[in-house]
């Protein structure tokens, strides 16, 4: 372990007491990156509107140890500050408005956090020394602000792609130009940072194919993850046997991710067998949309889905190990959602709706995964039945606790920690000389 204690400069617009898988990943980094010699100051959103509040994230970072400075934006969440907690909109108004952010506002409708975080952050750094810079996006005005801060003082700067941004699946292009101006923004901040981290292998791919001049080794893979304390909740992981499957699902429905398939699914179950009604029940943790409810009671299933919405973190955990069964939604090939590693984390077995690609692999290499297509409801309804027979006759499989340690939030942060520690050696005067080479 290091003695002296590196200082870590993290850009993070999303960060609690804001909720929400966004901020799972950066919280737990913050949380852990001390016991591996790196003290984290947490640049971030002043009070602000948002989906789901989690002031229990808050206060576990805090206790961590970690320095939080937050900085006010201009923009359209501060309009809710008072309110804190914003409904989730309609599947209509969402991307309506997701339309017109990305007409209008680039690189998102986040830029105007840009300038308050810039003079804070330089403030900070004018005032304290700092080694390194670790800046996490979506937003991506998080990575222009690193890569003008690396500009201004000569710092190593480690980008985190949570999800992908040129090949993300919810960014609309209106037109050829805003992909190029994208393309343009994505290119100068990987010309700034000195090491690049993603989640996932087919982010790194894409990465790698629109800017060749990127070597292999510039682009890390550390995954999503899950963090052993949340699971020791006390409650037993293995639920008593009961007569009943309880089904759980973790998360925000949007876009084509919709609990749609696995509801109508039921209600063909139910409709064919009446006498399993009442023997499989699906609960839905997080934020409820009215779609969705207004779906359940036209298929009848008021009985048989429960909606919990949103719950602090450890509490969601909880209902996960109370569960037999997990579900999971996945419609493209560009994110690997954390709830997933938390679902590995849980060792349960998981029923996942998903379209081919890497995550797809990984959860059928769990060993403990059906995974079926994304759309078919008959396919739906079959690994249901097959899974409800295997429940009856206590088969059904757990997930490999080795597997489940690749995943491990702890560790993945000691890998994080390894990255930051390669870079130190770095002459701050070849830092801009770096720049040329990737241009």
């Amino acid at each position: 372990m290091i003695n002296a204690m590196r200082n870590v400069l993290v850009i993070a617009y999303y960060f609690p007491p804001m909720g929400l898988s966004g901020v799972q990943r950066t919280a737990k980094f913050v949380k852990y990156l001390p016991k591996y010699g790196w003290k984290p100051t947490v640049l971030t959103v002043g009070k602000t509107g948002y989906y789901a509040m989690d002031e229990s994230l808050l206060t576990e970072v805090e206790q961590a140890g970690a320095n939080i400075v937050r900085a006010s934006s201009l923009d359209a969440n501060r309009l809710f500050k008072k309110q804190s907690v914003v409904k989730m909109p309609s599947e209509r108004m969402r991307k309506f408005l997701q339309f017109c952010g990305d007409s209008v506002f680039f690189p998102d409708t986040k830029i105007g956090w840009k300038s308050s975080a810039l003079k804070a952050a330089s403030d900070l750094l004018r005032r304290e020394p700092f080694d390194l810079i670790f800046a996490t996006a979506p937003p991506q005005t998080d990575f222009l602000i690193a890569r003008e801060l690396k500009h201004r003082f000569k710092l190593p700067v480690v980008l985190d792609y949570r999800d992908a941004w040129l090949e993300y699946p919810f960014k609309y292009y209106p037109t050829p130009v805003h992909r190029y101006v994208h393309y343009r923004m994505e290119k100068s901040v990987l010309k700034a940072a000195d090491k690049v981290v993603v989640t996932l292998r087919s982010v790194k791919e894409s990465i790698l194919k629109h800017y060749l001049a990127l070597d292999f080794q510039d682009v890390v893979i550390i995954p999503q993850g899950y963090d052993p304390e949340d699971l020791d909740t006390g409650r037993v992981s293995h639920p008593p046997r009961r007569n009943k499957l309880r089904i759980a699902h973790a998360g925000t429905f949007y876009a084509e991710r919709t609990p749609s398939v696995l509801l109508h699914a039921l209600h063909n179950i139910f409709q064919a067998s009446p006498t399993l009604r009442g023997r499989i029940e699906l609960t839905l943790i997080g934020n409820i949309r009215g779609e969705d409810q207004l779906l359940v009671n036209k298929l009848g299933l008021q009985n048989d889905v429960n909606f919990t919405g949103y719950l602090e973190h450890k509490e969601c955990i909880g209902k996960l190990l109370e569960s037999d069964l997990l579900w999971f939604v996945l419609d493209n090939p560009y994110q690997s959602p954390g709830k997933l590693y938390e679902y590995i984390g849980t060792r349960k077995p998981i029923l996942a709706s998903v379209v081919e690609g890497h995550v797809k692999q990984l959860i059928l290499e769990s060993k403990a995964g059906v995974c079926v297509p994304l759309n078919d409801v008959g396919a739906h309804e079959q690994a249901l039945l097959d899974i409800f027979a295997r429940y009856q006759r206590n088969e059904l499989k757990s997930i490999p606790a080795e597997f489940a340690r690749r995943y491990n939030r702890l560790q993945l942060t000691g890998e994080l920690a390894k990255q930051f520690e390669a870079l130190m050696d770095i002459d701050k005067n070849a830092l801009v000389r770096r720049e040329e080479r990737v241009a």
